[in-house]
């Protein structure tokens, strides 16, 4: 039956966004469904030819959503953030780049007898990890803490680093390909990296000065920034041949890097534009693929992703670690740990089909080769790194931890009682100057929306497991409640009472978040917060057979709200409904009190000196 064209397109659409929920679903990486599904719609069934549907616009349109990936990744690579992350991922960066592209090079020369130009791109976009891969793969996993943030904090750099690597290497391949003599081609690849360098940092640096100075409205932050990026790469390429994608990756990186310029909006505005547009072209991509080719490729294609697994990553994670404090169970976990992502599929298909066009007969076995890797490295390792994290006893223990929305007063004063308990705690909010406060009291916080996909990669919940909803943002709320209930389990996620029942009884709320509602007894934000500003604080009692519950209660007249109790297994619980737990002697409270109990402030005013009571 024929098809039209529209009903195609929506096809893809549609296919594209199940895709991204199955992966939400099962908490593996999307590529690795999008991938499938692509497989699945063309080769497999034929039902999906991007050839006949998109004509002569394919490679266009390809090269433009490439653009926009790589434009996105290099706005993540900030210098500071490469600098403060500690000396193995710093030797991992270049170490790791300069060893997996080589054994890449020559594995795929010698044993699939590939050009040179050829094999040395595959190994330059071998090197590249990405956090759309790393972050549900972590999730999963949950290693300790100082390992998640090595892989984390890798993937995020890599990422730009490993695209500017390929474009680089790609740009000397096609200006060698132009020149016919030597000089010539250094003149053509010179002109390239001129054009490329220049013309990205000089579009980065005005397109930071227009968010800077307010010359754009809020509004066209997003399309501006975008359609401009667009522009410039188009220029770029009338230039000098191909050399948009480099000056798009350094107009990324420029801006990224300047001063006061908000480009957190422009990351998120990233969220939608990947379910629709990037998410689309990896089912196209993918529908391309032909199971001649991988099978033309024969056992040589097994000794190769062998080699890139078994021997370039485990070397480079060695000669990197020379020097830390990492032993040899955190090595070998590393080691193991390096699934290709976005960047390597889709730099791929673009590289190959330009490759094909200047006569290299080799460039159409570099799709098969990558999307093969991407295929073998997420799901062996999604499927046996949780198992290998256990047996090398990296694995982070139970997730008794809490993510708390809001950093207000409150929000900190129950975060710090928490971290004295030594329980991982992080907060999150959107308000800069609650996150600023909560830097200053040393307290480990996020600043952003926590459901966005940006926090998907930032966001580290390392030994986090709870949520609690201690925020006046009613929709923010509502959104984290249905997010982390999928993520951490019913019985996981605590929200306040809502302050205004008769709002409440008019406006039903949904009863997922109805059973998540009595955190602290049923009360609500308005109360704490006019609780906290009356002078109550948060603090910790323990008690004992000479003081019980009771007594705490009556030294403060019963205006305490106990938060959590930590029994004598050191197992913290939040307090819904505090005679459900009963507490017991050698337990500790963890309790809002007042600021003075009332017995204290009669004898204060009688003259007599208050007993000494436990706690």
């Amino acid at each position: 039956m024929t098809v039209s064209t529209v009903f195609l397109l929506a096809c893809i659409g549609v296919l594209s966004l199940f895709c991204q929920w199955l992966a939400w679903r099962v908490r593996m990486p999307a590529i690795l469904f999008l991938l499938a599904g692509g497989i699945a719609a063309g080769p497999m069934f034929g039902f999906l030819n991007p050839e006949e549907v998109f004509g002569d616009l394919l490679f266009p349109v390809i090269s433009l959503a490439v653009a926009i990936i790589l434009f996105e990744g290099s706005l993540t690579l900030r210098y500071e953030e490469i600098r403060g992350h500690g000396k193995m991922v710093r030797n991992l960066i270049p170490v790791g780049s300069i060893v997996t592209c080589f054994i890449g090079t020559l594995a795929a020369r010698w044993i699939l007898d590939v050009s040179w130009e050829v094999a040395l791109l595959f190994g330059a976009i071998s090197i590249v990890t990405g956090p759309t891969v790393i972050a549900p793969l972590l999730r999963s996993v949950r290693p300790d803490a100082k390992l998640a943030n090595i892989l984390r904090w890798e993937g995020i750099i890599i990422d730009p680093v490993g695209a500017l690597l390929a474009v680089l290497v790609f740009e000397g391949i096609v200006s060698w390909g132009q020149g016919n003599v030597f000089g010539h081609s250094l003149y053509i690849f010179g002109k390239t990296l001129a054009v490329g360098f220049l013309l990205g940092a000089l579009a980065g640096w005005l397109n930071g000065i227009a968010l800077r100075k307010h010359l754009l409205p809020q509004y066209l932050h997003n399309a501006g920034t975008l359609t401009f990026m667009l522009g410039v790469y188009a220029l770029s390429n009338e230039m000098a041949h191909e050399s948009g994608l480099l000056t798009v990756t350094v107009m990324g990186i420029w801006m990224a890097n300047m001063k006061q310029v908000p480009i957190d909006s422009i990351l998120e505005f990233k969220e939608s534009l990947s379910v629709l547009l990037i998410s689309a072209l990896f089912i196209i991509l993918a529908a391309r693929v032909e199971f001649a080719a991988i099978a033309q490729l024969g056992w040589g294609l097994v000794a190769v992703l062998a080699l890139l697994m078994l021997v370039a990553r485990p070397l480079s994670i060695f000669l990197s670690a020379i020097g830390t404090s990492l032993n040899w169970r955190d090595k070998l976990f590393l080691s193991w740990i390096a699934p290709r992502g976005i960047v390597a599929a889709a730099v791929s298909a673009l590289f190959a089909f330009q490759l094909q066009k200047l006569g290299y007969e080799s460039a159409g076995a570099l799709v098969p080769l990558v999307f093969m890797l991407i295929i073998a490295t997420v799901t062996l390792q999604s499927l046996t790194a949780r198992p290998l994290a256990k047996l090398l006893k990296v694995a982070e223990p139970a997730e008794y931890g809490f993510l708390i929305l809001g950093a207000n007063p409150v929000a900190r004063k129950i975060a710090l009682a928490l971290k004295k308990l030594e329980v991982p705690v992080t907060l999150a909010d959107t308000s800069w100057e609650n996150v600023k406060q909560a830097r200053m009291e040393n307290l480990p916080v996020y600043f952003g929306n926590p459901v966005s996909e940006h926090a998907s990669t930032h966001l580290d919940l390392t030994g986090i497991g709870n949520l609690l909803v201690i925020s006046p943002y009613k929709h923010m709320n509502s959104l984290a409640t249905y997010h982390f209930l999928d993520w951490f389990g019913k019985g996981s996620v605590l929200t306040l009472a809502e302050g205004d029942q008769d709002q409440k009884a008019r406006h039903q709320t949904a009863e997922k978040i109805q059973m998540t509602r009595g955190l602290f007894g049923g009360v609500s934000y308005a109360k704490l917060a006019s609780l906290a500003s009356q002078g109550y604080s948060v603090k910790t009692t323990q008690l004992s057979d000479e003081f019980t519950l009771d007594d705490f209660l009556e030294k403060y007249d019963r205006q305490a709200i106990v938060l959590f109790v930590l029994d004598t297994r050191e197992h913290i619980m939040p307090v819904k409904n505090l005679s459900d737990i009963k507490p017991e002697k050698d337990w500790t409270l963890v309790s809002l009190v007042p600021p003075q109990a009332r017995k204290e402030r009669k004898e204060r005013d009688t003259g007599e000196a208050p007993a000494p009571a436990p706690g």
